[in-house]
């Protein structure tokens, strides 16, 4: 081969390991930074007509889904819609439980999303709470702290792509019961500091400062605590208590869509990202690569092998993000402290919207032992 010709051939296939790298990378981004992926949300669904309270929307597999659910327009608009009234093919009408900004109008575009409730527990739920920080190896992480009569406090863990608002719809249930509440933040939220290459670790770091939180409530008085994580917060959740050096105190765990199998995930967020095939393969392994994430250290915390205490999985049979195998096989391998709760129509860490009332249910009766 001549030199030209090798130098050709070497050039092509550097051009195309470059290829290979930027389409992974690209691919991998909404995984890696939770923050490119926060206030994103299925649509646009359009506003067909309105009558005292209901609205009539097109039809699409989100004005459909059954349960209570926020939609959302323009800069700020909110209003939540529940029970539908009707379907058929031409659209669905949905009771208008509230309008609490905007006026919705026929042609408005919406966004069916699961943040039924904003702000804080005081002007979302009228709760009492106070502002506190847990002081963890990067700085002071921002938390809520509703009151309660009860030693047990629950640590709330939101998912990624999210923040504290997705803990409100629990707080009164928790709040009824007299369990203190303390919803918490970790590194790259907004208030909190920021992960130190900018990026989010599946839980590989974001632990040590939920053991912050933890940390914050023994020194304030609580006996025992229960960590309760949604999607990425349920698998911080699942590694603090495994690695936490204060897990003789954590008596239970509330796992809601956990993330378990990292590379399926990683695989369906590049998918959701638009990518497909191989260049979805390539986003997983960029993913796993730029986290350093230790993918056996992962499986077996994900398989219950370190799980000590009572546990309850709540996770949709139609998962699209956390594969529902997963949550079995934890649950079959450690039925001596798992219990797996399915909630049918469920989406991802959006389990409440389906269904509050039996979620609720589902919660009261599992935490009732344990007070």
């Amino acid at each position: 081969m001549r030199w030209g010709t090798a130098a050709a051939v070497a050039a092509a296939a550097v051009g195309a390991g470059v290829a290979v790298l930027v389409i992974g990378r690209r691919a991998s981004e909404r995984m890696v930074r939770p923050s490119e992926a926060r206030g994103r949300a299925a649509g646009p669904v359009l506003v067909q007509a309105l009558a005292p309270g209901r609205v009539t929307f097109t039809r699409s597999p989100e004005s459909t889904r059954p349960g209570r659910w926020a939609v959302e327009w323009g800069d700020n608009g909110h209003a939540v819609v529940d029970e539908i009234l009707h379907s058929d093919e031409r659209g669905v009408t949905r009771r208008l439980a509230r309008a609490d900004r905007g006026t919705l109008t026929p042609g408005t575009a919406v966004r069916f999303t699961p943040r039924v409730h904003l702000g804080d527990p005081t002007g979302a739920l009228g709760l009492p709470f106070t502002e506190t920080t847990a002081a963890g190896e990067l700085g002071a992480f921002p938390a809520w702290y509703v009151d309660g009569r009860r030693g047990t406090w629950v640590v709330l863990i939101h998912g990624a792509g999210a923040d504290r608002q997705q803990t409100l719809p629990v707080l009164p249930l928790l709040d009824r019961l007299g369990l203190p509440a303390l919803a918490v933040t970790y590194r790259g939220d907004a208030g909190a500091p920021a992960s130190p290459d900018g990026l989010g670790h599946f839980g590989e770091t974001e632990w040590r400062d939920v053991e912050a939180a933890v940390r914050l409530a023994l020194d304030s008085g609580a006996g025992r605590i229960i960590l309760y994580g949604w999607s990425v917060g349920a698998t911080i959740a699942l590694q603090t208590a495994a690695r936490s050096a204060w897990a003789s105190s954590i008596s239970g765990l509330i796992l809601d869509s956990p993330v378990l199998d990292l590379p399926a995930t990683a695989r369906r967020g590049a998918a959701r990202a638009g990518f497909r095939g191989a260049a979805a393969e390539l986003g997983a392994l960029a993913a796993e690569g730029r986290t350093g994430v230790d993918l056996a250290d992962f499986a077996r915390i994900a398989d219950g092998t370190d799980l000590r205490v009572p546990t309850l999985v709540l996770h949709g049979p139609d998962d699209p993000v956390a594969p529902w195998q997963a949550a079995a096989r934890l649950a079959g391998r450690r039925s001596d402290v798992v219990g797996l709760q399915p909630v049918p129509g469920g989406d991802h860490a959006a389990l409440w919207n389906a269904d509050p009332a039996r979620y609720e249910e589902h919660l009261r009766r599992w935490l009732t032992p344990l007070l």
